[in-house]
């Protein structure tokens, strides 16, 4: 028996907070609540409700400290890869997902495409983005079938 009940939030650091804040925003998330904690360095947070759901997206400045896990990438630097490798958002629209997030700023990963996955047997439809602070984003549609 498990204690879990859902997936509360990501959190992400953001080289420019008020750009990444925007850039979920242009997604369809909502601002829930925002704070400062001074005695971790953290001079904005907030959380962006994704809609329908009581799951988050955490974002701090880029000065705060907060636990993490790898080592942060230097300004123009590829994100160094650590143990948490992506983050995914169900969407109706894949594609869809895709196209708005590269026109809010993203960059291309892994364009739309159909996936045939293990068994029982399952169609997923899904795309993949950079975030602004390189963080990875698949958005997975599931298919009939």
């Amino acid at each position: 028996m498990t204690n879990i009940t859902g997936m509360h939030h990501i959190a992400i650091q953001a080289k420019d907070y008020r750009a990444t804040i925007k850039f979920y925003e242009s997604l369809g998330l909502t601002m829930f609540h925002s704070w400062t904690l001074p005695e971790f360095n953290i001079e904005y947070a907030a959380l962006l409700r994704i809609p329908g759901t009581s799951s988050f997206v955490e974002i701090f400045d880029k000065g705060a400290n907060v636990a993490a896990q790898g080592r942060r990438a230097q300004d123009g630097e590829t994100p160094v890869a650590g143990a948490l490798l992506h983050f995914s958002f169900t969407v109706k629209d894949a594609t869809a997902a895709y196209h708005e997030a590269i026109a809010a700023g993203a960059a291309s990963c892994v364009p739309p495409s159909v996936l045939f996955l293990g068994e029982p047997p399952m169609t997923v439809y899904n795309s993949l983005v950079y975030g602004l602070d390189g963080e990875v984003i698949e958005f997975i549609e599931t298919l009939p079938g």
